[in-house]
């Protein structure tokens, strides 16, 4: 297997200590660029609605990742593969969300919906696109909706 480094650009920063599965739509993150980032590199961040945040879940398990496994343990949904579902316990622990976009000043993006914890590091920020969303009809099996109710209430 090749090995990939890669370097935090940033760090999230918020109230959100736990790694708790639900209740992340109003949780208002920092996000701080690095040192070895310049400041410009949130230049004209603001203008875009959303973003793509793509970090590490460094306090994710290290433990053996199972292949397949129920969501949050519940047997009521179907065991499924670990890249059928969006948990924080897989192979290479990063995580994405499209947040909103709240302000930048200086070094410090603000967002809305990031359901990472304080510390998180920060991978990558991309704007979202609209070109660049789905152009067909998101399908999804109902287990997964029933497992989102509460993720951002």
């Amino acid at each position: 297997m090749t090995e990939i480094t890669l370097n935090p650009i940033g760090y999230v920063h918020n109230a959100r200590l736990g790694l708790d599965d639900d209740n992340w739509g109003n949780i208002i993150s920092e996000i701080r660029l690095d040192e070895s980032q310049l400041e410009e590199s949130f230049d004209g961040i603001e203008t875009y609605s959303h973003a793509e945040i793509l970090f590490y879940f460094d306090q994710a398990a290290e433990e053996n990742i199972p292949a397949s496994r129920h969501p949050r343990g519940n047997k009521n949904w179907p065991q499924v593969g670990v890249l059928a579902q969006r948990n924080k316990d897989r192979p290479n622990h990063i995580g994405l969300t499209i947040v909103s976009v709240i302000k930048c000043e200086g070094r410090s993006l603000f967002v809305k919906g990031l359901d990472a914890v304080d510390g998180t590091p920060v991978l990558d920020i991309k704007p979202v696109f609209v070109e660049f969303l789905p152009r067909e009809e998101i399908r999804q099996p109902e287990w997964s909706h029933e497992l989102m109710k509460d993720y951002w209430g």
